[in-house]
């Protein structure tokens, strides 16, 4: 990941740019205000740095499934004004992440621009975990790639599982700036996703095989978060915006203005995927590149109207054990031994799981 001083260097102050023509790089700096992120940041470079010098096992160990490294930071004078003065970073299993990274086409330097992975499935891309010590409290934090787009705005949202009666922790919806409807609102809306049947297929497989391999983890109540971009919806979204910039910029004089700052030419990266965002390629509306956006599929060309969907798994890690055998067997006894309860075993689920996502499709 580039520093903060790093990131800098890439704009270029005293060129003077008309507003119209460039476009402006928002540039953040991770200072003490922000202790985690700041060594976060920091602790994500130096062990990309550490493993470069390490050659890549032939093949993964029990041991480095068990493996961890360390680094501690005591009253450090370098950099200061953006780091904590001590501080703690902790790695977890290095070689199994980096192997991980590798299998959905991740090279370093996309790592370390936090951009993440490519791979043929639907489940969540978990790319590295770490334990950050700022102030003698530890944060947690897991990196996994995003389900949804950086510059395709999602309009509408659901989380659907193969049931029609969602487990308690799934219904503990924060307050977020977009609802996230579930199964039955899916069903009220009369939503389908329409795509076309080569794409149906391919998700379908992907479908299979992810739900398999969660079978055969004992894993269940999972479920499918669809995203849904409205292109049209966002072409007059686009207008709106660019009539009220018009508007504001007729207060303005229409001068050069030397507090914008612009890209330097020769400033972009050629390598990895952060050079590639950097060379500002133009998309058209409703366009996405796959290289970006893994999870992105569109809309078939007989749709009644034009969509992005984005789809993904989400909530893979709760496992059939001990504890839901007994509330799968409590609400058996409660509800009948066919009623539809979300607590069933693996297979049971996932086979109603994948039944209930094949005729999302129209």
């Amino acid at each position: 990941m580039s520093s903060p001083s790093a990131a800098g260097n890439n704009l270029n102050p005293k060129r003077k740019t008309k507003k119209k023509h460039f476009v402006q790089q928002k540039v953040e700096v991770f200072r003490a205000s922000d202790p985690v992120l700041s060594v976060l940041m920091w602790g994500v470079n130096h062990s990309i740095n550490d493993l470069s010098q390490v050659p890549v096992p032939v093949m993964l160990l029990p041991d480095n499934f068990k493996a961890s490294t360390k680094i501690k930071v005591n009253n450090h004078l370098f950099n200061k004004e953006n780091l904590p003065g001590q501080f703690k970073f902790k790695e977890y299993c290095p070689q199994v992440f980096r192997n991980l990274r590798e299998r959905f086409g991740i090279d370093d330097q996309d790592y370390q621009h936090i951009v993440t992975c490519h791979g043929s499935t639907l489940l969540p891309q978990f790319l590295a975990m770490y334990r950050v010590t700022v102030e003698s409290e530890d944060t947690y934090l897991l990196v996994m790639r995003n389900m949804f787009s950086h510059r395709l705005h999602v309009h509408s949202k659901y989380d659907l599982k193969g049931s029609s009666v969602s487990c308690e922790a799934s219904l503990k919806e924060k307050v977020k700036e977009l609802p996230t409807y579930k199964k039955v609102d899916f069903r009220n809306n009369m939503q389908k996703v329409y795509v076309s049947d080569e794409e149906k297929e391919r998700l379908l497989d992907k479908l299979d095989k992810d739900t398999e391999f969660l079978v055969h983890m004992k894993m269940m109540d999972y479920s499918l978060l669809l995203g849904i971009h409205d292109v049209e919806r966002a072409e007059e979204e686009e207008e709106e915006e660019e009539e009220e910039r018009e508007m504001a910029s007729s207060y303005e004089d229409g001068g050069e203005d030397e507090n914008v700052l612009a890209l330097a030419p020769s400033s972009a990266s050629s390598e990895g995927i952060a050079g590639y965002m950097n060379s500002f390629k133009p998309l058209g509306p409703g366009e996405f590149d796959p290289y970006v956006d893994v999870y992105a599929v569109q809309s078939a060309l007989c749709a009644p109207q034009r969509e992005v969907y984005f789809m993904g798994l989400i909530g893979v890690l709760t496992q059939y054990d001990t504890k839901k055998k007994a509330a799968h067997a409590a609400k058996a006894v409660k509800h009948g031994a066919g009623a539809d309860i979300s607590t069933v075993h693996p297979e049971q689920y996932a086979k109603r799981f994948r039944e209930f996502i094949a005729n999302i499709f129209a």
